[in-house]
């Protein structure tokens, strides 16, 4: 009895790991449908002030958007960030937003983009 229950969780936990895996790539189609253009406003004695636009390409408004901006060394690694709240992105639209990012030693540039977003499936519309 114990082999039958084990060979029904091992087939269980494949199908599941098999959805997951398949639901993947979907997942990730969606933000090719976000992108952020931003420009560097101005640095102050603590802080860097970067304003942008986030785009929604795509055919469903998106909420809950927050956008991550990274100072970065020449390495590429983050030495502070500052993550933004945008709210929402109509579908097809666009949506500002400003974000601050500490002064840092050795900070060679920025990098921003999507930090976290939500499709607004089954959501009325205004």
């Amino acid at each position: 009895m114990f082999r039958i229950v084990t060979s029904a969780a091992w087939r269980c936990l494949l199908f599941c790991a098999f959805i997951v895996i398949a639901a993947a790539p979907a997942a990730a189609q969606g933000p090719a449908n976000l992108r952020v253009t931003h420009t560097v406003d101005k640095t102050g004695p603590t802080s860097t002030e970067i304003s942008g636009r986030v785009y929604n390409d795509g055919p469903v408004d998106v909420i809950d958007v927050y956008v991550n901006a990274a100072a970065i060394d020449q390495s590429g690694k983050v030495l502070a960030q500052g993550i933004p709240f945008v709210g929402m992105v109509p579908a097809r639209g666009n949506a500002p937003f400003k974000a601050r990012v500490p002064v840092v030693p050795g900070a060679t540039g920025f990098r921003v983009g999507i930090n976290s977003f939500r499709f607004a499936l089954g959501r009325d519309a205004p």
